[in-house]
């Protein structure tokens, strides 16, 4: 019994012991198997393709491969964008390691010019039912597209030109020639069938890149590269449901619920090899855009860029027409440094940006020039000039109205507002020494080379190099010190001269 009683104890603790472990090891297992859910990234573009959206999706990316996320989504919805922006958005998809899935979303989206590229160059591209794709003609810099374009940027087609009715009707005896002519007939019809390859070095450059780089991403992706090169040099759109069959996209899902189902199992192709999607019961975290990118996001606006660029360049003039005023020097440098950082992740035409320093230098030497309104027509019409042809992309123009209007409030405020103050600077001081000098006082005594002077109600000791008598008026024509220097004032010009008090 004595034996019995000793042991209780110990397999008491033991039974203890053994619990604890099992409940360590079902937390343990519990928490293994939160940890082995997969995560998906969902990141949301619906604006313009630029620096800031750039810098949000591949900072999206480096996110999810630090993370070690199954894949990342791009909700994507865009017009289009700058093509450096884009580039480096499809760079960063192509070295990721994690999966980019790209999805047009919602209905009523669309993933145009730059989004189409974005699109060729996921790992999975898909869309929504009632969404579409491509319109990828690269533009012209500086806006208005190609010759023989309109200002979509994409080539009229066929069937526009001969449903005009009135080009038919106003051009009838060309027409008439030309089908009497048979051969010359074919020759047109082939002509109209060969590939749009431009009309002008410039042009043929810029869409040879395109065509190349746009068929690249299709072969890496096994995708329709044929389609790909004619939404470059045409500008053509599919549905979503047309780029499926085309093999332009590789799913058509309703929500992203749905293409989550969809993708899992499927196999993607990374820079290592294959990867084989797992979506089954996948946690998708939302990343919205951090200060960083909605700060980016207002300073690369062309509009707030111009605007912080003009601050701090008149912040700074005022500064400096005004030492110690502060307050515009801090505001205008913090405004010159955030246009500078905006100038840099933006392509800036620098004609564009001399022609606007150069026509804010003219407006304001129209200030205390006599030109005769020469250099400030001179200077409005540089800086409108230069304000319209300041950014090397069409998508980045600056609102005209803006323009126009900045222009006229700078022209203002350059010249009158600064030749305001330049003439207050010229204007003769009103309290000091140099007020007292041609001021007319009266001799108290009559002294031929030093005596006391009665000028601004104030007794002054004064030197003088003529004769002077008792109560005779005197002019004031230095001041040493606290000495005057007078001399006589002719009784006729007394009445002109100022008063002494």
């Amino acid at each position: 019994m004595r034996v019995l009683k000793r042991r209780t104890p110990i397999l008491r603790w033991i039974l203890w012991a053994a619990c604890l472990v099992f409940a360590a090891g079902w937390l343990l297992a519990a928490s293994g198997d939160e940890e082995e859910r997969p995560q998906a990234l969902l990141l949301t573009v619906a604006d313009a393709i630029g620096p800031a959206t750039g810098d949000y999706i591949i900072r999206g990316i480096a996110r999810a491969e630090r993370e070690g996320a199954e894949l990342m989504v791009l909700q994507l919805d865009t017009p289009g964008g700058l093509d450096s922006s884009m580039r480096d958005i499809v760079k960063a998809m192509l070295a990721s390691d994690v999966p980019v899935v790209t999805y047009v979303h919602p209905a009523g989206a669309r993933a145009a010019s730059a989004g189409t590229y974005m699109l060729y160059g996921s790992h999975v591209a898909a869309m929504t039912p009632a969404t579409n794709l491509g319109s990828a003609t690269p533009v012209q810099m500086g806006g208005g597209g190609f010759p023989g374009m309109d200002d979509g940027g994409s080539r009229p087609s066929r069937g526009d030109d001969r449903g005009n009715g009135n080009d038919d009707a106003t051009n009838g005896d060309d027409a008439q020639e030309t089908d009497a002519n048979g051969a010359e007939a074919n020759d047109d019809e082939v002509e109209e069938e060969k590939p749009r390859r431009g009309d002008t070095a410039m042009e043929r450059k810029v869409i040879e890149d395109a065509v190349a780089y746009i068929r690249g991403l299709a072969e890496r992706f096994d995708r329709n590269a044929d389609w790909a090169e004619l939404t470059v040099r045409e500008g053509v759109n599919l549905t979503a449901r047309e780029a499926l069959e085309e093999n332009v996209i590789d799913f058509v899902a309703d929500n992203l619920d749905d293409l989550l189902e969809q993708i899992h199992g499927h196999s993607v192709r990374m820079p290592w090899g294959e990867r084989v999607l797992n979506t089954e019961n996948i946690e998708v975290i939302t990343v919205d855009p951090d200060w960083r990118t909605n700060l980016l996001a207002v300073i690369t606006s062309p509009n707030i860029a111009y605007i912080l660029m003009l601050i701090g360049i008149y912040g700074i003039i005022f500064e400096l027409s005004n030492p110690g005023s502060i307050y515009p020097g801090v505001i205008g440098a913090i405004s010159l440094v955030l246009a500078f950082y905006a100038l840099q992740v933006m392509p800036v035409n620098y004609a564009g940006l001399a022609l606007i320093l150069l026509g804010l230098i003219f407006m304001v030497a129209e200030a205390f020039l006599p030109s005769f309104g020469v250099l400030g027509i001179g200077g409005i019409i540089a800086f409108i000039t230069g304000s319209i042809i300041l950014w090397d992309d069409p998508n980045l123009n600056i609102s005209l109205p803006l323009v126009v209007g900045t222009a006229l409030v700078v022209a203002v405020f350059s010249i009158w507002v600064l030749g305001r103050l330049f003439r207050l600077r010229r204007v003769k001081p009103t309290i000091g020494q140099d007020h007292m000098v041609g001021m007319v006082g009266e001799a108290r005594e009559d002294f031929d080379r030093s005596g006391q002077v009665f000028v601004h109600s104030e007794l002054w000791t004064a030197e003088t190099t003529a004769p002077v008598e008792r109560g005779q008026r005197v002019r004031v024509v230095a001041v040493d010190g606290m000495r005057l220097k007078v001399e006589p004032v002719a009784e006729e010009s007394a009445g002109a001269a100022r008063p002494a008090s």
